[in-house]
């Protein structure tokens, strides 16, 4: 069955859904088979993969049985995904976890992409996941949001968190212009599982609904933290 991952942050901007688009890159290109769900219902992840235009239904039609789920997932640059509803009204988290025993044979890793904040879409996010990869910038607005997240998230039944510092610039934390790494996870109280550097060309790419290339300084940090998700013992380095 499935491995199942919510990516969440508390705070919106901190690049959470590049994170669950880049991870799901990241796991298919080394041969699993993902599916991101997004339970942001301003919607992005279709926007991040250039595949608005694709859409046709989401998991909402799919929970109050308006179409089978294999008419709602679509694919674009690799990566399977399924669009989160307008609205969540009348969905509870039964349906989610239904929603989930219909999907996760079918896959390797589900990722479920969560919005900003604590409430109904951090809730339903968390209803069938198994961990939570928790995205901090490193400055305090994020951090403080990144510790309530996790603690949300453990209210909600998951209680194995792990942090992604994102968009990290090794020499403004050195000069104290952003937090360095160890306050991050001490404010956080989150173990940390990635850091994933300030790239400009991998805003851009997200932005404009392009490609994430091999070049780009970030990739070979999403690839090491797919192969920490996968359990393997990759060295945790900070380029």
């Amino acid at each position: 069955m499935a491995k199942k991952l919510v990516i969440a942050s508390g705070k919106g901007g901190v690049g959470k859904t590049t994170i669950a688009v880049g991870l799901a890159k990241a796991l298919t290109a080394a041969g699993q088979r993902v599916l991101v769900l997004d339970f942001d219902n301003l919607r992005s992840v279709d926007l991040m993969l250039g595949a608005a235009q694709e859409v046709l239904f989401d998991w909402g039609d799919v929970v109050l049985g308006r179409c089978a789920a294999q008419d709602a997932v679509r694919s674009a640059q690799g990566v399977a995904f399924l669009a989160c509803p307008p609205v969540y009204d009348g969905i509870q988290t039964h349906d989610i976890k239904a929603l989930v025993r219909q999907l996760e044979g079918d896959y390797d890793y589900l990722l479920f992409d969560a919005p900003a904040g604590v409430g109904t879409g951090l809730m339903l996010a968390c209803a069938a996941a198994q961990r939570m990869l928790v995205v901090a910038t490193p400055d305090a607005v994020s951090v403080r949001a990144a510790c309530r997240t996790a603690q949300e998230a453990e209210r909600f039944g998951v209680s194995n968190s792990r942090l992604i510092i994102n968009r990290a610039v090794k020499r403004d934390m050195r000069r104290k212009r952003l937090l360095n790494i160890d306050d991050v996870i001490d404010k956080t109280a989150v173990q940390l599982i990635a850091i994933i550097p300030e790239d400009r060309r991998l805003r851009t790419a997200g932005a404009q609904g392009g490609v994430f290339l091999p070049q780009q300084r970030s990739c070979a940090a999403f690839r090491n933290l797919a192969q920490r998700v996968q359990g393997k013992n990759v060295p945790l380095t900070f380029m």
